[in-house]
């Protein structure tokens, strides 16, 4: 029997009143409701919620070694830890549990912090070396897990502290003031972009890296960057499980009936069956969020490719007729029967206004993604039956799921116009294409297409992808506030995003908008929210396409292979045609959709009146109130989609009630 867990964790270094940690602590309980951990000693204080996957008997954090001067606490899973085990009891290594947490001090001992590299997993770790008087905190390749810190001053007791989420954090710290730049982001993007937090002097850590705490003295590296799988063409590839070559599958053979498949296309079959194997491991109920869409359908296809027993899959649709285009639950539905899982599906009529106020407390800042509902509704759904859950996020990034890529690829060959052609088209032409319903119609992306094709691509892709309306920028603030921006730096993304979109190892514009988003959307927005809100629900959350080895074979396929023919996800289309059935290969992108437009001018009018009224807006100062009436009135006159707009006014004022 093995254990396995997820947890939350935190703790400090300095002296505290030990109570300062249970405050800590009752604030993760939801991440860990079965059992409570705290280890204490001179200068250090490491603690940790649990929640028991496997083995609940065994495994009790924080963990040891052999002398007790190494202690750790995991918020996480280890997929390799066996052959990592193994290998270390050969080298003499004594262990006490069969729990993935207690590798990860036998891996310090052996190899130190850079043992690291050897792990294959989503992972956040606290260790506390004492001959060293050195505190670790690491955090996985891609962000599934997330880990926070605020460096402290010596009024409180100086050191560290850290934990699993923000609110967790501030009982050790000194009050804390909300972040000028990080509220503009956030109005900017929809969520607040790391290593930031809407709290000044709170801060992230990074995917992929490592902060070392050595005698008072912080140092951050990255360990792992995402550029670092970038394989600039086709080639192939060394698929580890642990460090072990993947054994491939039955040559030209994938689930189902159809053409052959490539070498390559098997490849990826061979990766992605036996990612999810190691996904699979449990001694609870497990299940799969399933929509009607490629992702999900793809992780079912290997869960009944590896595992002949019991499936458990769950969707969620809307009750109200209006919101029927909303609904993936009769292709979820035909997916779950074709597979022979057993299939749970629910239809709602959500209580939009006690349910926001929920959303907004799970999440800790200020978070707009309004797909944040949806992803709250199937945890719950979900809990009622498993314990453990895997989820299709990350596929669209590794494998080109959006149109904006598409668009992209397009913008590159539309940079070969001369640029006046462009600039007259985007001052001329462009102003008079009419919008549709949403931002995400044809009518809209053409606008946003041709408005900006003048710019640097970089440039471009950034517009594309926030939320200010180009009318208002900057102007939505108020001049005092405007003048906190100002002086802790430019709230813009001018600097930061366009540099990350040009440093990615391509010329190819689509592959440089799927790397800036594998470092920023990825893990700043879709991962924190399946986090947030499945660990809301004491649901652990797993998420196969975010697993490193299938990151690296998927850096090897260029775009021209990702998008080929200008379709989305057309290798994976066709790598997949002999595992899932036709109708799911031909659907369209669809999304976790959520009809927060309509919601916004009828469920949820009249919370918006009154939270976003024009004396609310004027005591907080950080709006001018005339930007929240207009987008207040275009938006319930349907003479412009913004929804996201007004949505992420909402969030924050939820927010700043609470807070």
């Amino acid at each position: 029997m093995v254990t396995r867990l997820m947890c939350g964790i935190g703790g400090y270094l300095g002296e505290r009143d030990q109570a300062v940690l249970k405050r800590m602590l009752s604030r993760l309980e939801h991440r860990g409701p079965d059992e409570e951990g705290q280890h204490h000693e001179p200068g250090v204080t490491l603690g940790v919620r649990r929640l028991c996957v496997i083995d609940p008997a065994g495994g009790h954090q924080p963990m040891t070694n052999e002398t007790g001067t190494i202690w750790v606490v995991l918020n996480g899973e280890i997929y390799n830890y066996r052959e990592l085990r193994e290998e270390l009891v050969g080298k003499g290594h004594r262990f006490t549990s069969n729990c993935d947490t207690e590798v990860l001090v036998h891996l310090y001992e052996q190899e130190g912090e850079e043992g690291v590299h050897r792990l294959r997993g989503m992972f956040a770790y606290a260790l506390w070396d004492r001959g060293r008087q050195t505190l670790l905190l690491v955090r996985d390749r891609l962000g599934i897990k997330p880990l926070y810190y605020a460096v402290q001053p010596d009024e409180v007791g100086g050191g560290l502290a850290f934990a699993s989420e923000v609110p967790a954090l501030l009982p050790a710290l000194s009050p804390r003031s909300v972040s000028p730049r990080a509220l503009a982001q956030y109005l900017t993007l929809l969520y607040v972009p790391g290593p930031g937090t809407i709290f000044e002097g709170i801060q992230q850590l990074r995917p992929g890296e490592l902060l070392r705490v050595v005698r008072g003295r912080v140092q951050t590296r990255r360990y792992f960057h995402p550029t670092s799988s970038w394989h600039g063409a086709l080639r192939p590839l060394d698929l580890a499980r642990g460090g072990e070559p993947v054994e491939p599958q039955s040559s030209g053979q994938a689930p189902g009936k159809g053409r052959a498949v490539s070498s390559l296309e098997q490849d990826f079959l061979d990766v992605l069956r036996e990612t999810v194997r190691a996904h699979l491991v449990s001694d609870v109920p497990l299940g799969l969020f399933l929509s009607g869409g490629l992702d999900s359908g793809a992780i079912l296809a290997m869960m009944r490719a590896v595992h002949s027993g019991r499936i458990r899959s769950f969707s969620i649709g809307y009750a109200d007729q209006a919101d029927q285009p909303y609904n993936e639950l009769e292709a979820a539905r035909g997916l779950a029967a074709h597979f022979g899982a057993e299939h749970t599906e629910e239809r709602l009529r959500p209580d939009a206004v006690k349910l926001l106020p929920r959303i907004v407390t799970a999440m800790g800042e200020p978070f707009a993604d309004s797909s944040a509902i949806p992803t709250y509704l199937v945890s719950e759904l979900a809990r009622r039956s498993v314990t453990v859950a895997l989820s299709g996020i990350g596929g669209d990034e590794l494998f080109g799921g959006y149109p904006r890529y598409l668009g992209m690829r397009a913008a590159g060959r539309y940079a070969k116009v001369p640029q006046a052609v462009r600039q007259w088209v985007a001052t001329h032409l462009a102003p008079h294409i009419p919008e549709g319903n949403t931002n995400r119609d044809q009518g809209s992306r053409l606008k946003r297409f041709l408005r900006d094709g003048y710019r640097p691509i970089a440039e471009q892709y950034v517009r594309w992808v926030t939320f200010r309306p180009p009318e208002w920028d900057s102007s939505l603030f108020t001049p005092e506030f405007q003048d906190q921006i100002d002086q802790v730096g430019p709230a813009s993304l001018t600097d930061e995003y366009p540099l990350a979109f040009t440093n990615w190892p391509s010329e190819e514009p689509a592959d440089r908008a799927m790397g800036l988003d594998l470092q920023t959307y990825l893990p700043d927005d879709l991962l924190r929210m399946g986090d947030r809100l499945s660990m809301a629900h004491s649901l652990e959350l797993r998420v196969p396409f975010c697993d490193h080895v299938l990151l690296s074979f998927a850096c090897g396929l260029p775009a021209s292979k990702r998008l080929k023919g200008f379709r989305l996800k057309s290798f994976m289309r066709r790598a997949l045609t002999r595992a899932l059935p036709a109708e799911i290969l031909a659907r369209p992108k669809f999304g976790f959709q959520v009809p927060i437009a309509r919601w916004l001018r009828e469920d949820l009018r009249e919370m918006v009146r009154d939270l976003l009224s024009e004396g609310r807006v004027k005591r907080r100062g950080y709006l001018k109130p005339e930007y929240v009436r207009w987008v207040i009135e275009t938006h319930e006159a349907g003479r412009r989609n913004l929804a996201d707009q007004l949505y992420a006014l909402l969030v924050l004022e939820l927010w700043l009630e609470k807070h």
